[in-house]
């Protein structure tokens, strides 16, 4: 295949901040490390909520063209993909009519705030027949796909526990202002939405679907200053400290227990205020013959146990992912020379394009984020109530649920 040979997919990018930043880098950057690409993407306009910031944004990340309206992106015959990287509660809105416009969609997670919506999005995409798909990014770190490789292989035998967790601290500090993030209307939930429904899709990604929870949730931070302005950012503290309030009503921390279809069981936590942690993704799973453990801060390693060890090598050995393991060919020559986030991203970007390009089924898609929103949403109800609820439940009316 020549370079002249490769199709070019016009991207219309809707929102400007971290997330806009993470995807535009994957866009320059995933032809050069999958060459050939199964596409080239062309980052052809920005949507922002002003034409200056749109401008501003489109100047920083490479884009040919901008709009303070994301109508514009979803009307463009020119764009084929649309890539939707804004609060949660406008997802919906613009997915739907990205899908009715026959655009390829890539959504944020998580896919929606509330299970209706979801399910409207996942509709939506299906009667259209467009490629779509929901960033879980953390399920493509390569040691992440590796342990699922050993899982289908049978390496651990049969599945028995997996324990996750999703720890951060920079919501830990009250003088973090009110961003979207902490508003029920716009975010949905707190640590849940947010970061919790990661550990849920690494969960059903490595072990399998998730039949009942059983959770606590809890809000540490009642009240937070209202946000003078700017642009949401991470941890950081408001000019506006020491003036009014507004209300959190959004979860601070979530604990649940997991059931899962094929019989294991499982635990998940999930907190933003966890001082000393930073991107504290993890996850441990027990089996027959063997145990998988794994630390998002340590990246590019896996430990494993395997039964079948000689008795002079028994014990967790580290495995460090390189060119022989998943995405390896495309990433770095040699094991541990290092995988970042940026680098999920940039995998993210190959599989949806590869998926574009020659029909192949792509994962996580929109029935994924709506099956995790399923989850996210029985935790709510078992944290609430204060006992085990089915997923299978979740869309019936409470008064008659579990009956």
């Amino acid at each position: 295949m020549t370079a002249s040979s490769i199709p070019q997919l016009n991207v219309g990018l809707i929102g400007g901040g971290f997330m806009g930043k993470a995807h535009s880098l994957a866009y320059a950057a995933m032809p050069m490390f999958f060459w050939p690409a199964p596409a080239i993407p062309v980052r052809h306009t920005i949507a922002e909520v002003t034409d200056d910031l749109a401008a501003g944004a489109a100047a920083r990340f490479g884009f040919q063209h901008s709009t303070g309206d994301w109508r514009r992106v979803i009307d463009d015959p020119n764009i084929h993909v649309v890539d939707i990287a804004t609060p949660n509660n406008s997802h919906a809105e613009i997915a739907i009519a990205a899908a009715q416009a026959g655009k390829h969609i890539l959504c944020e997670k998580p896919l929606a705030p509330t299970v209706a919506e979801a399910k409207a999005m996942y509709e939506a995409v299906k009667a259209a027949g467009v490629v779509n798909m929901v960033a879980f990014n953390y399920r493509r770190t390569p040691a992440v796909a590796l342990a699922r490789k050993y899982i289908e292989e049978g390496r651990i035998g049969k599945v028995l526990s997996f324990r996750g967790t999703y720890l951060q601290d920079w919501s830990a500090d009250p003088s973090g202002p009110l961003s979207w993030r902490f508003q029920k209307k716009i975010a949905g939930s707190g640590a849940l939405g947010d970061i919790g429904t990661h550990v849920v899709d690494l969960a059903r990604y490595l072990v399998g679907e998730i039949s009942a929870v059983n959770a606590m949730m809890h809000t540490y931070i009642q009240e937070r200053p209202l946000q003078s302005g700017g642009a949401d950012k991470l941890g950081a503290s408001d000019k506006n400290a020491g003036g009014p309030k507004g209300a959190v009503d959004v979860d601070d921390e979530v604990m649940t227990l997991l059931r899962f279809e094929n019989g294991a069981v499982g635990s998940l936590e999930a907190t933003r205020n966890a001082w000393g942690r930073n991107n504290y993704i993890t996850f441990e799973i027990h089996g027959t013959e063997g145990t998988l453990h794994f630390n998002y801060e340590r990246r590019d390693e896996l430990q494993v146990f395997f039964n079948s060890d000689p008795g002079d090598a028994r014990g967790l050995r580290t495995v460090y992912t390189g060119p022989a393991h998943p995405y390896g060919e495309g990433l770095w020559p040699i094991p541990a020379l290092g995988i970042g986030y940026g680098e999920t991203k940039i995998i993210e970007a190959y599989d949806l394009f590869t998926a574009i390009t020659t029909g192949r089924p792509v994962r996580p898609d929109f029935e994924d984020g709506y099956k995790t929103e399923l989850i996210a949403d029985a935790i709510v109800r078992s944290a609430q109530e204060r006992r085990e609820i089915d997923v299978e439940s979740i869309g019936v009316p409470r008064e008659t649920a579990g009956v």
